[in-house]
């Protein structure tokens, strides 16, 4: 392996342990009347779980059985957990020290029991909600107005989806019912905006095949997102291309007077790749170097000023899943703005960027929905 992903693994796993060891201090001085042995089993579970995501991810890049999939879902359900049980903790040693300098108690330690009585099971309830809701997946309707729209197109409807993460968590029943959400919308093409598949190990052909079924008439376009370009994303393409999905890497083509490009994760990474990714698509379409247009599919919401100056009118993104969890809800916004979910302008160009069907780590949403979108140009 090479050194960078060593070295982001490691920062991961000691963030885990430090989280994990948080939550197991505040619980056993919060909680009364645990014995040595009980104290001692905790210790040893939290040890281990402290580490069980990151192996059950190095797992699922190495192999696909049923064993490995228990291991990461069960994983992968316990990161979210325990991520609700150290905001928990937090308010849980915040509250205490409020009660403890306020002076308005005689005795602020009988509030410790309490506190944790009270937190830790509404962090687990928020962990089942989590659960329950990042599996109801939601129809978004929009409306978008394009220059220069061929007149075919006008009154034509698009679904677009991303991020559903077809792996060890979102399986070929989840990539099913996804489908048929789509077909019921009765879609002339669909859009999917990277990040399809995990990029975990797995039978790739058994996890798309529900979209063989899907069949818009004017077709289903895809891009690459960073989860297909974790390694190499020839496997993943090919998946997706013999299910009869027309993957764009860093192209365009004209559906019926409309132009329709995709550009890979790699290619949106820096404005220099982007710039360059954009200008091969000119020339290659023979434009002399006159502005693209149309819809361009760019998995992140980023590069906007060069998509903009590159003459597109609408850009479909994913990647951000909205945050998908509470608090990262926040972090997400200060990275990408008004851009990190929804329908927003740019200049001249609309982005619209939705929150994805899927989920990634934890199969758990708070603070966000999965979605599909389906739009009709006017």
């Amino acid at each position: 392996m090479k050194a960078w992903p060593l070295f982001a693994i490691l920062v991961i796993q000691v963030i885990l342990f430090l989280g994990h060891w948080f939550v197991y201090s505040t619980f056993i001085a919060f909680w009364p009347g645990l014995s040595p042995v009980a104290v001692g089993d905790l210790r040893v579970a939290m040890l281990v779980l402290a580490f069980s995501f990151v192996v059950a991810s190095l797992l699922s890049f190495r192999f696909s059985n049923p064993v490995v999939r228990v291991i990461y879902w069960a994983a992968a359900v316990w990161l979210g957990f325990v991520s609700f049980f150290l905001w928990g903790s937090v308010v849980i040693r915040l509250a205490w020290l409020a009660i403890k300098f306020s002076h308005l108690v005689v005795d602020p330690h009988a509030f410790r029991a309490p506190l944790a009585e009270i937190i830790y099971p509404i962090a687990a309830i928020v962990g089942i909600y989590g659960l329950v809701n990042a599996r109801i997946i939601r129809i978004r309707r929009i409306s978008v107005q394009i220059p220069n729209l061929p007149p075919s197109w006008r009154g034509r409807r698009a679904v677009m989806m991303s991020d559903l993460h077809l792996g060890p968590i979102n399986g070929v029943q989840f990539c099913r019912r996804v489908v048929a959400a789509a077909s019921r919308l009765k879609p002339d093409a669909v859009f999917i905006a990277g990040d399809l598949f995990d990029g975990t190990k797995g039978v790739l052909d058994q996890l798309v095949a529900p979209f063989r079924a899907l069949t818009p008439p004017l077709g289903i376009y895809f891009s690459t997102g960073n989860h297909e370009e974790f390694t190499s994303p020839k496997p993943y393409i090919d998946a997706i291309t013999r299910a009869g999905i027309r993957v764009l890497a860093s192209e365009q083509i004209v559906v019926e007077g409309l132009h329709i490009a995709g550009v890979k994760y790699h290619d949106s990474s820096s404005p220099l790749h982007m710039k360059a990714a954009l200008s091969k698509m000119r020339t290659a379409d023979n434009q002399s170097g006159d502005a693209l247009q149309g819809i361009l599919l760019n998995h992140a919401p980023t590069r906007l000023p060069i998509v903009e100056q590159a003459g597109f009118s609408l850009q479909l993104s994913g990647h951000t899943h909205g945050g998908q969890i509470f608090p990262f809800t926040w972090i997400t916004r200060r990275v990408y703005g008004r851009f990190t979910r929804g329908l927003n302008r740019f200049g001249s160009l609309e982005v619209y960027t939705s929150t994805g069907a899927g989920t990634w780590g934890p199969p758990m949403r708070v603070g966000t929905q999965p979605e599909i979108v389906l739009i009709e140009f006017i």
